[in-house]
């Protein structure tokens, strides 16, 4: 039987426990989540993530970790990274020294955070990070973002903008040895809806979202390590979440705008996650529906405290599934999980504070 282990689950506390080793050995699992609570300090961390490779060394030991609001690590050295909005405030200004500077000066901040993210993450033994956020921040009439869950997390209105300042914090990240993965595909910005607490349905036609939100993806399909789709309904286009959806991750989003990099669910716990054709679904149906319409990871977070009893549920259910050759093991899949892996060796944290290109990055951030 070919290997392939497309969960990505998570552990409650900031040491493995005996629970938490059996769970990630288990052949269906490719990696795992670390959140706030998994954190104490950077000597804590490093040992927790030596801990996790000890287990199994290909796991992928993965962050939500973007700056502004949504940074797990902030304490004991870690760098305050900006929301994503500030590099598009900052591309909008000029200031005296001519017209597209702060194009320039934006783009350098780009790479600059992506730079210090990846490096810092990297230097405590985490592997990837989900970012760049590529959803684009559409205003309200009377101002502010049409979506709460995304707001300032979004770099600029303007999909050439967006894709732009992506490419710029990509080339960061891929300095420092790390990948990225684009979310939330197609778009999760025109939804007022926030998928963590609800189903958020997008009414637009296809040649709207392609033309708009979807635009990055398309610009930057040969450049992005992995996407995540959203748990929103694009109505007019599929009555299944994208994330469930094999129109947008086989059709569109391979087919058509090129993709060959690793399509990575967002969290089945979410709300957005928990209903597909009218039906309240298990974790284990949720992650059969996603694996079959075309991801080849998914992602289970915030279920390991307690007992964990969600979690081994999904072990067995999807283990079962498979022994009922229900699901099979993708072998393209599997090869796309370990190309997300770092290639290169880390820069231990006390040489990265001595780096120049680091220290540069430091200067550079806005």
């Amino acid at each position: 039987m070919t290997e392939h282990a497309p969960l990505l689950i998570d552990v409650a506390g900031t040491q493995l426990s005996a629970i938490d080793r059996r769970r990630l050995a288990h052949p269906l699992v490719g990696g795992i989540i670390l959140f706030a609570r998994n954190w104490d300090n950077r000597a804590q961390l490093l040992d927790l993530t030596a801990a996790i490779k000890d287990v199994r060394g290909d796991l992928l030991i993965c962050v939500d970790h973007e700056g502004g609001r949504v940074q797990r690590f902030r304490s004991d050295g870690f760098t305050q990274l900006p929301p994503m909005r500030a590099l598009g405030t900052l591309w909008m200004q000029d200031g005296k020294t001519g017209l597209g500077s702060g194009a320039m000066r934006a783009q350098d901040a780009a790479t600059a955070a992506g730079y210090v993210l990846a490096s810092e993450l990297r230097a405590c033994g985490v592997d990837f990070s989900f970012t760049p956020v590529l959803d684009l921040d559409w205003q309200q009439d009377g101002g502010g973002s049409r979506s709460g869950v995304i707001g300032n997390r979004a770099f600029h209105p303007d999909a050439r903008v967006v894709a732009t300042l992506a490419r710029a914090l990509m080339l960061g990240l891929l300095q420092a040895g790390m990948g990225n993965c684009g979310k939330h595909f197609p778009g999760h910005g025109f939804v007022t809806a926030d998928s963590h607490t609800d189903l958020p349905v997008d009414r637009r036609s296809l040649g709207a979202i392609l033309q708009d939100d979807a635009a990055p993806y398309g610009w930057l399909s040969s450049v992005l390590s992995a996407v995540m789709p959203a748990h929103v309904v694009y109505s007019r286009v599929d009555a299944r979440p994208a994330c469930f959806s094999q129109r947008w991750i086989t059709d569109i989003l391979r087919t058509r705008l090129g993709f060959e990099g690793a399509v990575i669910s967002d969290d089945l716990s979410m709300e957005g996650a928990r209903r597909l054709d009218g039906q309240v679904v298990s974790h284990a149906e949720a992650a059969h529906a996603a694996l079959q319409a075309g991801c080849d990871l998914v992602l289970l977070c915030n279920q390991s405290e307690g007992q964990g009893e969600p979690v081994d549920a999904l072990l067995d259910g999807l283990m079962q599934l498979q022994q009922q050759r229900a699901w099979q093991c993708n072998p393209a899949s599997e090869a796309r999980r370990l190309a997300l892996l770092p290639q290169t060796p880390p820069v231990a944290w006390d040489e990265l504070m001595f780096e120049a290109r680091y220290q540069r990055a430091l200067e550079l951030l806005p």
